[in-house]
């Protein structure tokens, strides 16, 4: 069974930096890329970060581009997004998922597997 833990969200002033996690099981992790997502209150859930299986190439979207890092540690089987510049409009519950090829892209429904989910707050 395939599970994506997310950890390392919270509450943060803007201007801060916080860093998620997410760890995979059940999956050969070096086989999928990885994406981050977020869904602010009332909005759809939108493209945040993706890096490619072997993590050569990563693409943002441009309201985090700049600010945000995504990275990852195949022999971790961990994905992360470091998030530096807060804004409060960064404030969402943010979603790592997985896609079995080379490139996720930034479509929700390239991705096979999500997690559940963590909690974001940026505070003005």
């Amino acid at each position: 069974q395939v599970q994506l833990v997310e950890s390392g969200g919270g509450l943060v002033q803007a201007g801060g930096s916080l860093r998620l996690s997410c760890a995979a099981a059940g999956l050969t992790f070096s086989s999928y890329a990885m994406g981050w997502f977020r869904q602010a209150p009332g909005k759809e859930r939108e493209f945040v970060a993706t890096i490619t299986r072997s993590g050569d190439r990563t693409y943002y979207a441009d309201s985090v581009k700049g600010r945000f890092t995504i990275s990852r540690d195949n022999a971790k089987n961990t994905v992360y997004l470091q998030m530096n510049s807060l804004k409060p409009e960064d404030t969402a519950v943010y979603y790592c998922a997985a896609a079995r090829r080379y490139s996720g892209g930034n479509r929700d429904w390239g991705y096979d597997y999500w997690g559940q989910g963590t909690q974001v707050t940026v505070s003005s």
